[in-house]
């Protein structure tokens, strides 16, 4: 299954292809080759006085059940039963400190997320699905997977390969089949003062 984004101007295809599926293939395994490559991109994202204030921590199906399953744990019920599939899971964490002076870094998150969707972009380039997620117990992980205190809990990331929806719940279905949506370009992008649109 593939949902193309329906954009206003024309956007590069690898962007267009990405998107958040909840239908993955559990019979697939990616790679450690394919999960270095994905870690690679994240790596170069930009970052604040090129700080790279991310951490992520991978657990892959294949490699430590155990692992990942604890890692599952984490995740909040309504997404374990679709997440529960995906061959890799992946914590993502934001330093609030500057690695260079031990200052608040406030653009931590920010770059973090940038991390997060070179990631997602490499992997589309790969044949490959991100869903990334907020239902989750960070502090749970945290003890889990030892995660020091000035680390913020992001996201959780489900990796894999996409699957046909019939696995699905019908209200996953049906998430699934419904028309990707944005609000308009003039909605969220102004031209030179706030709440001008640019179109």
């Amino acid at each position: 299954m593939q949902k193309p984004a329906i954009t206003q101007a024309p956007i590069h295809d690898i962007i267009a292809q990405r998107w958040s599926p909840r239908a993955y293939d559990a019979n697939k395994a990616v790679s450690q080759a394919q999960i270095i490559s994905l870690l690679e991109a994240a790596r170069w994202a930009p970052s604040c006085f090129g700080d790279e204030p991310w951490r992520f921590i991978v657990w892959d199906k294949n490699k430590d059940s155990a692992a990942w399953q604890r890692a599952l744990d984490c995740i909040v019920p309504g997404n374990q039963a679709w997440a529960m599939n995906a061959p890799v899971l992946v914590l993502i964490c934001a330093d609030r400190l500057f690695g260079h002076n031990q200052k608040p870094n406030r653009w931590g998150g920010y770059d973090t997320g940038a991390a997060a969707v070179s990631l997602s972009i490499q992997a589309t380039s790969m044949g490959l699905v991100t869903h990334q997620m907020g239902g989750f117990d960070g502090e749970k992980a945290r003890a889990a997977f030892n995660v020091p205190d000035q680390f913020e809990m992001m996201a959780m990331m489900a990796v894999g390969y996409v699957a046909d929806i019939e696995g699905l719940s019908d209200e996953l279905k049906e998430r699934a089949l419904a028309p990707r949506k944005r609000k308009p370009l003039g909605e969220l992008f102004y031209d030179s003062v706030w709440n001008q649109a640019i179109i």
